[in-house]
């Protein structure tokens, strides 16, 4: 009894505490595209959230084909200064698009250290080249999300679509984007790291 007393707590102290504001800051894939809103990534991690018994809002910051460099633009108006966190997933139509993977990773590591100079905590959400871009593309892109976790020391979900991408039943028909089945496989992957990130924002309150 004690034992399980001890993992409730931190959940209920998390629900009675201060509001956190995440923002899911992406593109097409965190926006919904072609989903109803509350099937959105951004709604169906907050209800995660919440039902793990975190006091939580996560906005809905994702553009459709929106590029890291598209991001970095909008940057300042798209994450408020009441953010708390933000879940960073840019990258992928960079890819498509066949753009320099240095260009994506000086974009990313100007969005992350922006933030991290506002006091606001990031999650990065990595991307996996596409097989049809070749080796050494694959292998350039790829290394971008492990890079800027490393060097800006701030946690990483390695690949947004995993256990979605190569499975069509949860992809609309254009093979690309999740469907609502697929986001909820998105929100339970990333979960984990979604609530480690409340929780290490959580702690940091002033106050605590």
């Amino acid at each position: 009894m004690f034992a399980l007393t001890m993992v409730i707590m931190p959940h209920r102290a998390m629900a009675q505490g201060k509001l956190i504001r995440l923002v899911a800051f992406g593109d097409s894939l965190s926006a919904g595209y072609l989903l109803p809103a509350n099937a959105a990534f951004p709604a169906a991690l907050e209800r995660a959230l919440r039902a793990a018994g975190v006091n939580v809002e996560v906005a809905n910051a994702g553009v459709s084909g929106d590029t890291a460099g598209g991001g970095l633009e909008r940057l300042d108006w798209a994450v408020g200064e009441g953010a708390d966190g933000v879940i960073l997933e840019l990258g992928a139509n960079d890819m498509l698009r066949g753009l320099d993977p240095e260009i994506t990773y000086k974009a990313l590591t100007q969005i992350v250290t922006r933030l991290k100079a506002k006091g606001v905590k990031v999650l990065l959400a990595g991307m996996v080249a596409a097989p049809g871009m070749g080796r050494d593309y694959e292998r350039r892109f790829n290394s971008v999300f492990t890079r800027i976790a490393a060097e800006q020391k701030v946690p990483l979900y390695p690949f947004f679509m995993a256990g979605v991408a190569t499975e069509p039943k949860l992809l609309l028909r254009d093979g690309l984007h999740p469907t609502a089945d697929g986001v909820e496989k998105i929100v339970a992957g990333i979960l984990p790291m979604a609530r480690a990130l409340a929780e290490s924002i959580a702690a940091s309150a002033p106050g605590r």
